[in-house]
Protein backbone atom coordinates (compact mmCIF):
# COMPACT_ATOMS: atom_id res chain seq x y z
CA UNK A 1 0.00 0.00 0.00
CA UNK A 2 1.34 3.15 -0.67
CA UNK A 3 2.22 5.92 2.16
CA UNK A 4 0.19 9.10 1.72
CA UNK A 5 2.03 12.12 0.74
CA UNK A 6 0.64 14.32 2.63
CA UNK A 7 -1.13 15.47 5.51
CA UNK A 8 -3.55 18.39 5.99
CA UNK A 9 -4.86 19.43 9.68
CA UNK A 10 -7.56 21.58 9.83
CA UNK A 11 -9.64 23.45 13.32
CA UNK A 12 -13.06 22.45 13.49
CA UNK A 13 -15.47 25.82 14.50
CA UNK A 14 -15.04 28.47 12.01
CA UNK A 15 -12.77 26.47 9.76
CA UNK A 16 -14.34 23.30 8.94
CA UNK A 17 -17.45 24.42 9.68
CA UNK A 18 -18.66 28.02 9.43
CA UNK A 19 -20.16 27.92 13.53
CA UNK A 20 -18.77 27.97 17.24
CA UNK A 21 -20.48 24.52 18.64
CA UNK A 22 -20.32 25.83 22.22
CA UNK A 23 -22.43 28.52 21.28
CA UNK A 24 -24.70 26.39 19.47
CA UNK A 25 -24.78 24.31 22.32
CA UNK A 26 -25.33 27.44 24.73
CA UNK A 27 -28.30 28.52 22.95
CA UNK A 28 -29.83 25.07 24.28
CA UNK A 29 -28.95 26.91 27.84
CA UNK A 30 -30.18 30.42 27.06
CA UNK A 31 -26.37 31.41 27.46
CA UNK A 32 -25.43 32.39 23.86
CA UNK A 33 -24.08 35.78 24.52
CA UNK A 34 -21.71 35.28 27.14
CA UNK A 35 -20.52 32.53 25.78
CA UNK A 36 -19.86 34.29 22.76
CA UNK A 37 -17.90 36.90 24.44
CA UNK A 38 -15.15 34.37 25.92
CA UNK A 39 -14.95 32.51 23.07
CA UNK A 40 -14.04 35.32 20.92
CA UNK A 41 -11.62 36.60 23.57
CA UNK A 42 -10.03 32.99 23.91
CA UNK A 43 -10.24 33.27 19.69
CA UNK A 44 -7.92 36.53 19.91
CA UNK A 45 -5.29 34.80 22.90
CA UNK A 46 -6.69 37.18 25.54
CA UNK A 47 -6.97 34.42 27.65
CA UNK A 48 -5.87 30.78 28.25
CA UNK A 49 -7.80 28.30 26.78
CA UNK A 50 -8.19 25.60 28.86
CA UNK A 51 -9.60 28.31 31.26
CA UNK A 52 -11.57 30.15 28.84
CA UNK A 53 -13.00 26.29 28.00
CA UNK A 54 -13.99 25.37 31.42
CA UNK A 55 -15.68 28.62 32.34
CA UNK A 56 -17.44 28.15 28.90
CA UNK A 57 -18.85 24.76 29.04
CA UNK A 58 -19.21 25.06 32.88
CA UNK A 59 -22.40 26.99 31.56
CA UNK A 60 -23.53 23.98 29.38
CA UNK A 61 -24.81 22.39 32.98
CA UNK A 62 -27.72 21.08 32.30
CA UNK A 63 -28.23 21.15 28.53
CA UNK A 64 -29.57 17.71 27.79
CA UNK A 65 -27.59 15.09 25.45
CA UNK A 66 -31.07 15.02 23.35
CA UNK A 67 -30.47 18.43 22.43
CA UNK A 68 -27.41 17.00 20.14
CA UNK A 69 -29.73 16.37 16.91
CA UNK A 70 -31.01 19.96 16.86
CA UNK A 71 -27.05 21.61 17.28
CA UNK A 72 -25.77 18.86 14.73
CA UNK A 73 -29.00 20.03 12.18
CA UNK A 74 -27.78 23.71 12.40
CA UNK A 75 -24.10 22.97 11.89
CA UNK A 76 -22.95 24.70 8.21
CA UNK A 77 -19.90 23.49 6.54
CA UNK A 78 -17.40 25.79 5.49
CA UNK A 79 -18.17 26.48 1.68
CA UNK A 80 -15.53 24.44 -0.50
CA UNK A 81 -14.70 22.22 2.56
CA UNK A 82 -15.97 19.33 0.50
CA UNK A 83 -13.81 20.16 -2.58
CA UNK A 84 -11.16 20.83 -0.56
CA UNK A 85 -10.90 17.34 1.29
CA UNK A 86 -11.95 15.69 -2.10
CA UNK A 87 -8.70 16.92 -4.01
CA UNK A 88 -6.26 16.26 -1.03
CA UNK A 89 -7.54 12.71 -1.50
CA UNK A 90 -7.48 13.06 -5.15
CA UNK A 91 -3.60 14.25 -4.75
CA UNK A 92 -2.81 10.57 -2.26
CA UNK A 93 -3.29 12.75 1.12
CA UNK A 94 -4.71 12.49 4.42
CA UNK A 95 -7.33 14.96 5.85
CA UNK A 96 -7.16 15.40 9.62
CA UNK A 97 -9.11 18.07 12.24
CA UNK A 98 -8.03 18.72 15.99
CA UNK A 99 -10.61 20.70 17.53
CA UNK A 100 -11.21 22.59 20.60
CA UNK A 101 -14.93 21.53 20.27
CA UNK A 102 -16.23 18.23 20.82
CA UNK A 103 -16.34 14.52 19.53
CA UNK A 104 -20.14 14.33 20.71
CA UNK A 105 -20.64 16.58 17.52
CA UNK A 106 -17.31 16.07 15.35
CA UNK A 107 -18.07 12.47 15.76
CA UNK A 108 -21.51 13.08 13.48
CA UNK A 109 -19.95 15.47 11.12
CA UNK A 110 -16.83 15.10 9.97
CA UNK A 111 -17.22 11.79 8.27
CA UNK A 112 -19.38 13.46 5.76
CA UNK A 113 -17.41 16.27 5.14
CA UNK A 114 -14.30 14.28 3.83
CA UNK A 115 -12.30 14.21 7.29
CA UNK A 116 -10.04 10.55 7.39
CA UNK A 117 -9.52 11.03 11.72
CA UNK A 118 -10.01 13.80 14.23
CA UNK A 119 -9.62 14.87 17.56
CA UNK A 120 -11.43 16.81 20.16
CA UNK A 121 -12.62 17.24 23.91
CA UNK A 122 -15.56 15.23 25.33
CA UNK A 123 -18.29 16.62 27.31
CA UNK A 124 -18.87 15.27 30.84
CA UNK A 125 -22.94 13.49 31.04
CA UNK A 126 -24.93 12.66 34.11
CA UNK A 127 -28.26 10.97 33.75
CA UNK A 128 -29.00 12.24 30.08
CA UNK A 129 -27.78 16.00 30.74
CA UNK A 130 -24.10 17.94 30.48
CA UNK A 131 -22.67 17.99 34.06
CA UNK A 132 -20.78 21.32 32.68
CA UNK A 133 -17.22 20.27 32.87
CA UNK A 134 -14.79 18.56 30.29
CA UNK A 135 -14.73 14.77 30.06
CA UNK A 136 -10.64 14.08 30.30
CA UNK A 137 -7.42 15.95 29.31
CA UNK A 138 -8.61 19.26 27.17
CA UNK A 139 -7.41 19.92 23.71
CA UNK A 140 -5.42 23.18 23.54
CA UNK A 141 -3.05 24.58 21.31
CA UNK A 142 0.25 22.50 22.52
CA UNK A 143 -2.13 19.17 22.23
CA UNK A 144 -3.20 20.35 18.62
CA UNK A 145 0.05 20.71 17.63
CA UNK A 146 1.49 17.29 19.26
CA UNK A 147 -1.20 15.87 17.28
CA UNK A 148 -0.43 17.01 13.84
CA UNK A 149 3.11 15.23 14.30
CA UNK A 150 1.42 11.98 15.87
CA UNK A 151 -0.63 11.63 13.44
CA UNK A 152 2.37 12.77 10.30
CA UNK A 153 4.75 10.19 12.69
CA UNK A 154 2.07 7.72 12.54
CA UNK A 155 1.07 7.92 8.38
CA UNK A 156 5.23 7.98 7.78
CA UNK A 157 4.62 11.67 6.45
CA UNK A 158 7.54 14.53 6.68
CA UNK A 159 6.83 17.40 8.66
CA UNK A 160 7.83 19.86 5.75
CA UNK A 161 4.39 17.58 3.93
CA UNK A 162 1.94 19.10 6.45
CA UNK A 163 -0.55 22.08 6.36
CA UNK A 164 -2.77 23.55 9.49
CA UNK A 165 -5.39 25.32 8.72
CA UNK A 166 -6.89 27.41 11.76
CA UNK A 167 -8.79 30.90 12.84
CA UNK A 168 -7.64 31.09 16.33
CA UNK A 169 -4.62 31.22 18.58
CA UNK A 170 -5.45 28.24 19.81
CA UNK A 171 -4.22 26.94 15.94
CA UNK A 172 -0.59 29.05 16.41
CA UNK A 173 1.10 26.15 17.61
CA UNK A 174 0.18 23.39 15.20
CA UNK A 175 0.69 26.23 12.68
CA UNK A 176 3.98 26.94 13.96
CA UNK A 177 4.96 22.84 13.30
CA UNK A 178 3.71 22.48 10.09
CA UNK A 179 5.40 22.41 6.87
CA UNK A 180 2.45 25.67 5.85
CA UNK A 181 0.32 27.07 8.48
CA UNK A 182 -2.99 28.89 6.85
CA UNK A 183 -4.96 31.68 8.63
CA UNK A 184 -8.11 31.07 7.25
CA UNK A 185 -11.43 33.17 8.63
CA UNK A 186 -8.58 34.26 11.44
CA UNK A 187 -8.00 36.77 13.84
CA UNK A 188 -5.37 39.71 13.24
CA UNK A 189 -2.51 37.95 15.41
CA UNK A 190 -3.16 34.81 13.66
CA UNK A 191 -2.92 36.25 10.00
CA UNK A 192 0.08 38.01 11.28
CA UNK A 193 2.12 34.93 12.63
CA UNK A 194 0.70 32.67 9.43
CA UNK A 195 2.90 31.55 6.52
CA UNK A 196 0.00 32.34 4.13
CA UNK A 197 -3.82 34.01 4.55
CA UNK A 198 -6.52 32.60 2.81
CA UNK A 199 -9.06 36.20 2.17
CA UNK A 200 -12.31 34.83 0.85
CA UNK A 201 -14.07 32.09 3.38
CA UNK A 202 -13.95 29.33 1.13
CA UNK A 203 -11.79 26.18 1.95
CA UNK A 204 -11.49 25.18 -2.06
CA UNK A 205 -8.85 28.41 -2.30
CA UNK A 206 -6.57 25.82 -0.72
CA UNK A 207 -6.60 23.45 -3.23
CA UNK A 208 -3.99 25.59 -5.63
CA UNK A 209 -1.93 25.12 -2.55
CA UNK A 210 -1.53 21.57 -1.74
CA UNK A 211 1.54 19.59 -3.09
Amino acid sequence: MTPPRFLVVLDADSTLIRDEVIELLADEAGRRAEVQAATEAAMRGEVDFAESLRSRVAALEGVPVDSFPRVIARIQPTPGVRALTAAVHERGGVVGVVSGGFHEILDHVAPGLGVDRWRANRLAVREGALTGTVDGDIVDAAVKAATLLEWADELGIAPHATLAIGDGANDLHMMGVAGLGLAFNAKPAVREAASLVIGPQDLAEVIPLLP
